[in-house]
């Protein structure tokens, strides 16, 4: 897809899924520099275009920011156009392969938090959490999972029929029964869409609900997430954006006055004290060593680089 088609795709939703919005903007990038034939400064500007526009796509993503920045990294003293492009693909390619991995060592490494027998609840369509729960399965635990419907996409949909294909027992629930469901729950996995410094995780609406929910009930609550998820912007106190669609999404077809205003805030912010670990690539971390994850992961050459 070119940068229009793929910027559109990500704001459409038609791609959806933080590791999967950042590996698109990432790939539409590196297809820039392939297909460019033009002089250094031309293809500098045509990639930082490109740059922004796939950014403006989904503002709150840092995965989409930090596989952007990643692309980007080292290009600008680079002293030819080939050297750009070469620069471009590699990092590309690298970033992507990374990402790639992720998934299969978060999967091994929160399968081991699975006993067999449990009840497993999860919110939304996360790619990493579903890494936990299906490899959990293909080491034979026996476990059911509840999903929520995850209003107003439903992205609860593309879960429950993902685990049904593995053959996972699942049962999918509208979102306000969580709490009625809770105690029959021994574990909560969710995804990531952003997570800062100070350990506060973004992630789809509701979240923070589940979580002050399963902190109630005393049941563990896990993050699953790539450490490129890891906000290096928020070291400099800069505030994620939580966004915001259109009122269509929320009430489709029913009949509701032009009078009433419509929020649709698309995420949350869950506290720190609300999870107990957070599932990497790297390992099991506390929620409070998102810090030291940023600076020791992406490195401070990186941060100060693309701080602005």
């Amino acid at each position: 897809m070119s940068v229009q088609e793929t910027a559109e795709a990500i704001r459409s939703m038609e791609i959806r899924g933080a590791g999967r919005i950042a590996r698109a903007g990432v790939r539409a990038l590196c297809e820039i520099a392939e297909a460019h034939s033009g002089d250094r400064e031309s293809l500098l500007k045509d990639l930082d275009d490109a740059k922004e526009q796939i950014l403006s796509s989904r503002p709150t993503a840092i995965s989409l920011w930090n596989g952007v920045q990643a692309a980007m990294h080292g290009v600008a003293d680079l002293p030819s156009a080939e050297s750009v492009k070469e620069r471009v693909v590699e990092n590309s390619r690298a970033f992507i392969g990374r990402s790639e991995r992720a998934m299969g060592s978060i999967g091994r490494i929160g399968a081991n938090r699975i006993r067999d027998g449990d009840v497993v609840l999860t919110h939304c369509n996360s790619h990493a959490a579903l890494s936990v729960i299906k490899e959990a399965h293909r080491q034979g635990k026996r476990l059911e999972v509840i999903a929520t419907e995850s209003r107003p996409w439903r992205q609860g949909v593309i879960t429950v029929n993902e685990l049904a294909a593995e053959g996972v027992p699942v049962t999918m629930i509208v979102d306000s029964a969580v709490r009625s469901v809770m105690r029959s729950v021994d574990l909560v996995l969710v995804g990531a869409d952003t997570i800062t410094s100070s350990g506060v995780l973004i992630n789809k609406i509701g979240t923070s609900q589940i979580a002050l929910i399963a902190s109630e009930a005393r049941v563990p609550f896990l993050v699953c997430s790539e450490t490129y998820k890891f906000s290096p912007v928020t070291l400099f106190g800069e505030l994620v954006e939580i966004e915001e669609r259109g009122r269509a999404e929320i009430i489709g077809d029913a009949d509701v006055s032009e009078n009433v205003e419509v929020r649709n805030p698309v995420f949350d912010a869950t506290p720190p004290e609300y999870i107990d670990s957070m599932v990497t690539e790297i390992g099991m971390i506390p929620p409070f060593a998102a810090y030291e994850v940023i600076v020791k992961i992406l490195g401070p050459d990186y941060i100060f680089e693309n701080k602005e």
